[in-house]
């Protein structure tokens, strides 16, 4: 795969406002409050920065991912959210890891952008067999730990179980399940920010990623279709 990162070249315009505004948004709410987290600041940047580099396809966005759940572990466990701590150490990061070489050996031509595939019944099937122990065992883990809003942490592994299979397997679907995970993390940690004002960004990180998701999914069918076009 040819890597092309330079944003001003690969992006088109909306996607380069998106960018600005998502960047914006997070800064903003990182200046408002007089607690101020700067861990989650910097997550919060890298987080949609790879977010607009996947909805191109680049496989820039699966190296960035992997430092953004690197660092989102570390916040989670530092306010005991240890669902989160788990899923993006011990299942988001090494399936950044494997996406992003799964990425580089499935180009699509020198376009610099992956090869977009479809999903069969038999993978789908086996994508949800897998998600239901997974999800299960964490349940009991997690109440072990005595994990801050248990309900909320367990939705959020299966839905980003499912989105890191599906990113894998270079579906465009892996966008649409990230943005209900969004919708769940907005609700997390913006229970968190009530004890602590200082998790504000990240509420404004993940409400940005739901954006990003669902341009990103937009952009995948569009990418798929005409890649589809251009292979016949």
């Amino acid at each position: 795969m040819k890597f092309r990162i330079n944003p001003f070249k690969l992006f088109t315009k909306f996607e380069l406002s998106l960018w600005g505004v998502s960047l914006f948004t997070i800064l903003l709410s990182f200046i408002i409050p007089s607690e101020r987290d700067i861990l989650s600041l910097i997550t919060s940047l890298i987080g949609v920065t790879a977010l607009i580099y996947n909805a191109r396809g680049n496989v820039m966005g699966q190296i960035l991912s992997i430092v953004f759940s690197l660092l989102y572990g570390i916040i989670s466990i530092f306010f005991g959210y240890w669902g989160e701590a788990i899923t993006y150490l011990g299942m988001t990061l090494p399936a950044a890891v494997v996406s992003t070489v799964s990425w580089i050996k499935h180009p699509y031509g020198d376009t610099g952008e992956v090869r977009a595939s479809k999903m069969t019944r038999k993978i789908c099937v086996y994508m949800l067999l897998l998600a239901i122990p997974v999800t299960s065992v964490f349940y009991f883990v997690l109440r072990a730990l005595s994990t801050p809003n248990l309900i909320w942490s367990t939705v959020s592994i299966i839905t980003s179980f499912i989105a890191s299979f599906l990113t894998f397997m270079r579906s465009p679907y892996f966008a649409l399940v990230y943005s209900f995970n969004d919708i769940v993390l907005i609700v997390m940690w913006g229970l968190a920010s009530f004890e602590s004002i200082s998790y504000l960004p990240m509420v404004a990180c993940f409400f940005m990623f739901l954006f990003n998701d669902m341009y990103g999914f937009f952009s995948w069918k569009k990418m798929q279709k005409r890649q589809t076009l251009e292979d016949i």
